[in-house]
C-alpha cells in the first residue's frame, strides 16, 4: 500500500533505471517528457486527470484507467459485480475533478480461460450498474484473451465549456485547501478484506467477520464519484482554482497541486476529515488514523482550492471541510500538528506501479 524504494534487482543491468526505482507517476515523467502536441485543439495533455480537447463549441474530456487483477484488486474478496461498478466510478471521478460531466465509456477486457462466462455477466452488471446511475452510455470497448489473469481498460469522455474546466494547476499562494467528504475509510476497508483472506487461507471453513465494517468495505469495493459537487459549488458561487480526485492519498494530491501550480502549502492535521469508526479502526491496527487519510487512497473524494474571499460561501457547508491554505513556493509544503510542529508533506501513498495485494 505504500510506495516503497527498493533495491535495483540483481538481473538488472548495469546502467539501466528499475521501474521500482521511478514508480508509477516518475515513469509517466519519464515516458512522456519528450511528447509534443502538434494540433491546438488539445488544451491539456499528459498532467491532469483528464486530457482537455477543444470542440470550437466546448471541450471533450478524455481520460483512461487500467485495473489488473493482483495489483489493483484481489478477487478473493472482490465481486466482480463489484467489481465492474467501481472500474467505471474511477474513470467518472476523473471527469468530476475537471468540473465536468461524464457522457460516454469505452470497456475494453482481457480475461483468461479460467473464468466463465457467468463471472463476466457479473462485471458487465456492475458496469451496466455505474452507467444507469451516473447517465453514462457504454458505447464500444474491446475483448481479448489473457495468459494470466483478468485486466480492465476503460476510457470516458466528459463535457464542458471551456470556463467550466479546472485543472490542477490553477492554485495561487493564500488559497484556501478544501476536500469533500471523509478520508481514509477505503485503506481501512482494505486492510479488513485482507485480514479476512489471511483468516480464509489460514482456515477455508471459516467465515469472514465483517460485521460492523459495511461503511469501510464499502469505501472500498463500491466507491462513488462526487459528480455532485460539480453543482454544488455552482449555485453557491464559487469555482475553485484548481481540482483533483484523492485516489493516491490526500498528501500526493495535495503535492501534485502544489507542483502543477507552483505554490507551497500548509496542511492542519486536525482539519482532516477521518470517519470517527475509522479513526477507532486505524487505532486497533496501530495505525495513526492521519496516515490513513495522508497515504491510504481510492478514497475518489475531490480536493479543491478556492479564493479566501469564498471562505464564508463554504464554512458551512455540510461535507466540505477546509484543511488548510496554499503558500508561497519558497515555504514549503506542511503539515501542522495539533501541537503546533510543521511536519514536511511526503507522498507516500499507494503506488499502482506495485501490487496491492503484497502490502
Amino acid at each position: 500500500m505504500y510506495e516503497k524504494r527498493e533495491k535495483k534487482p540483481s538481473g538488472t543491468k548495469p546502467g539501466t533505471t528499475p521501474l521500482s526505482e521511478l514508480g508509477e507517476f516518475g515513469l509517466i515523467d519519464r515516458l512522456t517528457r519528450p511528447v509534443q502536441r502538434y494540433h491546438s485543439e488539445t488544451l491539456k495533455g499528459v498532467g491532469d486527470d483528464a486530457a482537455v480537447i477543444d470542440t470550437g463549441k466546448g471541450v471533450i474530456l478524455l481520460s483512461t484507467d487500467l485495473l489488473i487483477e493482483g495489483i489493483h484488486f484481489d478477487l478473493t474478496y472482490t465481486p466482480f459485480k463489484h467489481l465492474g461498478y467501481k472500474a467505471v466510478v474511477v474513470n467518472i471521478s476523473d471527469i468530476a475533478a475537471m468540473n465536468g460531466i461524464p457522457k460516454q465509456i469505452t470497456v475494453s477486457i482481457a480475461v483468461s480461460s479460467r473464468f466463465p462466462a457467468e463471472v463476466l455477466d457479473e462485471l458487465y452488471a456492475g458496469i451496466i450498474l455505474a452507467c444507469e446511475k451516473y447517465r453514462v452510455d457504454l458505447v464500444g470497448g474491446d475483448t481479448s484473451s489473457s495468459t494470466h489473469g483478468l485486466l480492465i481498460s476503460i476510457s470516458i469522455l466528459g463535457t464542458a465549456s471551456r470556463e467550466e474546466v479546472i485543472y490542477r494547476g490553477g492554485a495561487k499562494p493564500g488559497e484556501l485547501l478544501c476536500v469533500t467528504g471523509d478520508l481514509g475509510s477505503a485503506y481501512m476497508g482494505l486492510l479488513v478484506l485482507e485480514r479476512e483472506k489471511k483468516v480464509f487461507q489460514v482456515n477455508p471453513v471459516m467465515q469472514p467477520e465483517l460485521t460492523g465494517y459495511d461503511y469501510q468495505i464499502g469505501r472500498q469495493l463500491k466507491p462513488e464519484a462526487r459528480t455532485d459537487i460539480r453543482n454544488l459549488l455552482l449555485g453557491l458561487g464559487i469555482k475553485p482554482t484548481s481540482m483533483i480526485d484523492i485516489s493516491d492519498g490526500l498528501a500526493s494530491e495535495i503535492l501534485h497541486i502544489c507542483k502543477q501550480s507552483n505554490v507551497g502549502c500548509k496542511l492542519f492535521e486536525e482539519k482532516i476529515p477521518i470517519d470517527e469508526h475509522t479513526r477507532e479502526l486505524a487505532l486497533e491496527y496501530n495505525i495513526i488514523p492521519t496516515v490513513t487519510a495522508l497515504s491510504g487512497g481510492e478514497d475518489y473524494e475531490l480536493l479543491f482550492t478556492i479564493p479566501q474571499t469564498d471562505y464564508e460561501k463554504i464554512k458551512d457547508v455540510s461535507g466540505i471541510s477546509v484543511i488548510g491554505h496554499t503558500t508561497a513556493p519558497s515555504d514549503g509544503k506542511y503539515m501542522i500538528t495539533p501541537d503546533g510542529k510543521s511536519v514536511p508533506l511526503t507522498a507516500q501513498g499507494w503506488d499502482g506501479m506495485q501490487d496491492r495485494t503484497r502490502g
